[in-house]
């Protein structure tokens, strides 16, 4: 039997190798020994297998990436390290990509798989496996997970005794809070517009795990609670593999959400562009705790139209913006998103008043009924108007004027912390694309159109609605005329007669 010189550096890794579950998810900072840790496991595994009646331990796997290049580069990579040609035998570099491993009484089969092409799904869906190992899982849809797990557990053949373990692991650094792994991990909540089918898909399993290692680093704070810099984190695994520099030098230059991600392993996004919104501080714009309304003063819901449909709620409270609930949809018409904004207005602030404004471009008629969102919406009974604008200059410049105002001493715009997506399009996931040209880094003109986008053009919608166009084109940066609420106002509710609509998100 061959033999392999490997031990796990950490008790996250040792957990994770000593699991039998089914599906196993392993998510970690950069440099914590998590792809290497998958990469001895399909190995182990194929030790493991029971023998044939000929003697042969024989397993089939397939490695997934999601593009050609990084599975060459990077996954391809760590398993030669692990496996190098001149001991387990001859790399296949044609497609498909394998390592054909015959060794004493192993036959070991690994085809490497990357799945940016149509081609390469169907690949996947005509093999029959032992296993399969997927890694960065982050960039992999949920439906890509659901198709490994029906072709595991196929080879052996039972006629041939079958496979001794049969499962899916994965590894991946953090993704978004509302990608398919935090949420079937318990991490996060279901996002509210899933419908009940696409509820019930990301629900835990029985016999799925997923394993969380310790950052590579923790935050320094001062008295404030402000980040003040970064130390290395004792608990950190794999260390005895890094340089005592790694962690340190790895992260000069680079951003906070960067660091957050691929260093203290905290879920978030990535912005790979410029931000819109440069200005915009958590520390300052973002609420500690949740808002309430004030009950005295309209709410303004801004709605981005089209099939990813947003619907952000403001209040405008002695000149100050709060923006206390957002709600988003994929795949939804206007008609639908209509009677679900309807109901949603009701659950959560059953006694206010509404003025919507809408997408100008939504008196434009559909040419399947020839029917406008404003007219499916008055349809629904909600009266929605045409924002004053559609200039995205006008508009984000209305956002960024307000982010940039104070108001008696307070930042004029306040963010909910429930407010995921708007909080994480202001963080940088609503940003300007880095162009593909060679010399000074260029720009799109434009906003990248992704998930964060939508929210954000509601968001620009509601505050020009509300008059901060109007503000910005007249040169006028004054505080807004203060509303007739009650002077006593504490936007936190600590003053349940002030603000007795209590709302919870679950």
């Amino acid at each position: 039997m061959a033999a392999l010189d490997y031990k796990p550096a950490g008790d996250t890794l040792k957990a994770f190798m000593r699991g039998d579950s089914f599906f196993r998810g392993l998510r970690g900072p950069v440099g914590s020994g998590k792809s290497v840790a998958c990469c001895i496991e399909v190995m182990r595994r194929s030790m493991q297998q029971e023998p044939d009646e000929s003697g042969i331990r024989k397993t089939r796997w397939a490695i997934i990436r999601n593009t050609n290049p990084q599975l060459k580069t990077t996954t391809i990579k760590t398993w030669l390290d692990w496996m190098p040609e001149h001991i387990w035998g001859k790399f296949n570099w044609s497609p498909p990509f394998t390592h054909r491993i015959r060794k004493g009484e192993l036959d070991i089969e690994v085809i490497f798989l990357a799945l940016d092409r149509p081609e390469d799904v169907k690949k996947l869906l005509s093999l029959e496996l032992t296993g399969v190992f997927i890694n960065e899982a982050r960039e992999i849809p949920k439906s890509i997970i659901d198709a490994c797990t029906m072709r595991v557990g196929r080879f052996p053949s039972m006629k041939d005794g079958g496979p001794t373990w049969y499962g899916v692991i994965c590894d991946t650094n953090a993704p978004d809070d509302d990608h398919w792994w935090p949420i079937m991990a318990g991490e996060s909540p279901i996002p509210e517009h899933f419908g009940k089918e696409e509820s019930l898909m990301m629900v835990r399993p029985e016999g799925w795990k997923f394993f969380l290692q310790p950052g590579g680093m923790v935050e320094e704070k001062d008295g404030d609670g402000d980040v003040i810099g970064y130390k290395l984190n004792p608990d950190a695994e794999n260390q005895k593999n890094l340089t005592p520099k790694y962690y340190p030098k790895i992260i000069a230059g680079k951003t906070k959400s960067w660091i957050s991600i691929y260093v203290l392993n905290k879920l978030g996004t990535l912005s790979d562009g410029k931000p819109v919104y440069p200005d915009f501080d958590e520390n300052v714009h973002l609420a500690s705790e949740e808002i309430y309304p004030a009950v005295s003063i309209p709410i303004v819901v801004g709605v981005d139209f089209g099939l990813t449909p947003a619907a952000i709620y403001c209040q405008n409270v002695r000149g100050r913006w709060l923006i206390l609930r957002e709600l988003v949809a994929e795949g939804m018409g206007a008609e639908k998103f209509a009677n679900l904004l309807r109901k949603d207005m009701a659950t959560y602030f059953p006694d206010h008043r509404f003025i919507i404004w809408g997408d100008p471009a939504g008196d434009h008629r559909a040419q399947s009924n020839e029917t406008t969102p404003f007219q499916m919406f008055r349809t629904a009974g909600l009266k929605a108007r045409p924002a004053p604008t559609n200039d995205p200059v006008l508009r984000i410049g209305a956002v960024e004027t307000v982010l940039c105002r104070m108001t008696d001493g307070m930042p004029a715009l306040l963010v909910d912390p429930r407010c995921v997506a708007i909080k994480r399009g202001f963080m940088g996931g609503y940003q300007y694309k880095r162009l593909q040209v060679s010399g000074a880094e260029r720009y799109d003109d434009r906003p990248e159109k992704n998930k964060y986008s939508h929210p954000h053009d509601a968001l620009q919608y509601a505050l020009c609605g509300g008059g901060e166009s109007r503000k910005l084109l007249l040169g006028d940066t004054s505080n807004t005329k203060p509303s007739n609420a009650k002077a006593s106002i504490d936007v936190f509710g600590h003053r349940r007669k002030v603000a007795r609509s209590r709302f919870s998100f679950n």
